[in-house]
């Protein structure tokens, strides 16, 4: 792999183009790019530490607190009372709040009954027993205060937990499943890959300056829990040519207002070279990656150009000075679910419990309560998954309908409803700088609302909230994806809403959802909609007929 010092040597003239370090152009071309050139985020720790922890939030510099803060998993919350017809009109230092949401990270989704004790500890301690579990397994707390963050860290390290690069242009949480050596159906065990790639790159300077964030999944799940379709790099467990196991290379995946899927490479990767691989895909994106315009920075944009071939080529030639073999695709099942969600069998003969809390908010005072649930029941091990659940492993089968009778005693949901299952939602304006509606509690009184009118709904329908463009809950990608918006309501005023995307998924039929001409509707509105089209898919619906088929399908009239 060539140093980061070498890269402009490809070039005998520096070139504007898109910014790329590998073609010689090394000067910052937008204010973001030029803090980090400034000062690695890496640096900002000891700030924090020494000096705003002490000093106060009025002490922090604006190029820190908005930018190398996110290095260490902290941004600023949205300041209390603004309306999201706001969000795009104020300045950053009119959105912000003086505490901060503080993103903890968890690869491979997996944590001991202490880290999950400790995380509730710190919520209700320094946190308003504030914590959301995210899509990406991480746990994000609010209200923080930066004096208080030293001591955070101090305890999460204390259990082998932390928050750097949690955010940031930087390789951020590695997804990977919450089942990892224990689900009977798993291609291979990704956690030894997970734990390298963590130890050998993570807080590296070598990838500490990214032109934007960078998503990691490694899984050897055969239900491709993690998501491999959208995440910037991801390593797919199938059965390599000699039949020893190993992974499916993907690269370039993502949602937002750009949304592609990840590109297969053919490249077959060993366990022992996914270390090495990894740091590969992720120096293309450092030198190769667009840094001109913020928008067109991720690694997804850089393969839209380039295609497969290339971008294996370079990769082969450039950083890893060998060829890989060619390798499967793998198997995909267009009917599996991916969540993990209930009571199912371990290879070891015990179970694993998941269950579902509502849209992934859970107060640290639960957290703790779960942790000593598992540990009453026998386990130490909890994880997160990619759908805002947890599971517990290892439960015998003498202590399942205990267990399962003190976390529904909790509202965790071990056999949830359609809609308690499968809504998800992100933060939304309550906290976030960037949203424009509101989502938690919007996603949670939906489903109250599904569950009571249409109590024995029968078919797997993802309903996804989110609360601007950004697609953080994966609007694109779910049966019903809402991102909101402001809209006019009926009588003419400007009120929170949602525009619809419809029929979207991932797996054998990945697809993104399909947006009809003036479809949206208000937050108020929202039940009274989905309800509507869900009967409609119900009375036109083929036998066995996914949503999504049928939605593909549909009349315009009938999605209304």
């Amino acid at each position: 792999m060539p140093p980061t010092s070498t890269t402009g040597a490809k070039s005998s003239r520096p070139r504007r183009g898109e910014g790329q370090w590998a073609l010689g152009y090394r000067e910052p071309l937008n204010k973001n790019e030029e803090n980090k050139k400034n000062d690695d985020g890496l640096n900002v720790r000891q700030r924090i530490i020494d000096i705003y922890s002490k000093a106060g939030f009025d002490s922090i510099d604006p190029a820190d607190l908005r930018g190398r803060f996110r290095w260490f998993g902290l941004y600023t919350q949205r300041a209390p009372g603004i309306d999201g017809g706001k969000t795009a009109v104020l300045e950053p230092e009119e959105l912000d709040d003086r505490y901060f949401m503080l993103r903890i990270r968890i690869d491979g989704g997996q944590l001991s009954a202490a880290q999950l004790r400790t995380i509730g500890e710190i919520s209700t301690t320094y946190a308003r027993d504030t914590a959301d579990i995210t899509d990406r397994q991480n746990v994000q707390l609010h209200w923080v205060r930066i004096e208080d963050v030293p001591e955070i860290w101090e305890k999460l390290e204390a259990v082998g937990l932390s928050s750097t690069e949690a955010c940031g242009d930087t390789p951020r949480v590695i997804m990977g499943c919450p089942l990892a050596g224990v689900a009977e159906d798993e291609v291979l065990d990704a956690t030894p890959q997970i734990q390298q790639v963590h130890d050998d790159h993570v807080g590296s300077p070598l990838f500490s300056n990214l032109p934007r964030k960078y998503k990691t999944s490694i899984s050897g799940c055969s239900a491709y829990c993690t998501n491999h379709e959208i995440n910037d790099v991801a390593f797919v467990g199938v059965v390599g040519p000699d039949g020893t196991p190993g992974y499916d290379l993907h690269v370039g995946g993502g949602l937002s207002t750009n949304p592609m899927f990840a590109q297969r490479l053919g490249a077959f990767v060993r366990p022992d070279q996914l270390s090495e691989v990894w740091a590969g895909v992720t120096s293309v994106f450092r030198d190769y990656g667009y840094r001109r315009l913020r928008h067109r920075a991720r690694i997804k944009f850089l393969i839209k150009d380039w295609g497969p071939a290339k971008f294996r080529e370079v990769l082969e030639k450039e950083y890893l000075g060998y060829a890989l073999p060619d390798g499967p695709a793998p198997e995909l099942d267009p009917g599996q679910r991916r969540d993990h969600v209930g009571v199912h069998r371990q290879r070891d003969g015990r179970n694993y419990v998941g269950f579902a809390a509502r849209v992934g908010r859970i107060p640290g005072t639960q957290l703790s309560r779960i942790a000593d649930i598992a540990e009453a029941h026998g386990s130490d091990r909890i994880r997160t998954t990619a759908d805002q659940k947890l599971v517990i492993l290892d439960v015998t089968d003498e202590r399942v309908e205990q267990i399962t009778a003190a976390l529904e005693a909790e509202d965790l949901q071990v056999r949830p409803s359609t809609f308690r299952r499968q809504t998800m939602a992100c933060t939304g304006i309550e906290f976030c700088k960037l949203a424009i509606v509101e989502t938690k509690d919007r996603g949670a009184e939906l489903i109250d609302e599904l569950e009571r009118r249409l109590p024995d709904f029968p078919e797997p329908i993802t309903i996804n909230l989110n609360g601007c463009p950004n697609s953080c809950a994966r609007i694109q990608v779910a049966d019903i994806g809402l991102k909101g918006q402001l809209v006019t309501n009926s009588d003419g005023e400007q009120v929170e809403g949602y525009q619809v995307h419809l029929g979207g998924g991932m797996g054998l039929n990945a697809a993104f959802g399909r947006k009809v001409r003036g479809l949206k509707t208000t937050s108020e509105e929202l039940p009274d909609y989905i309800e509507r089209v869900l009967r409609r898919y119900l009375e036109q619906k083929d036998d066995g007929e996914a949503f999504a088929t049928w939605a593909a399908r549909a009349n315009d009239s009938d999605l209304k």
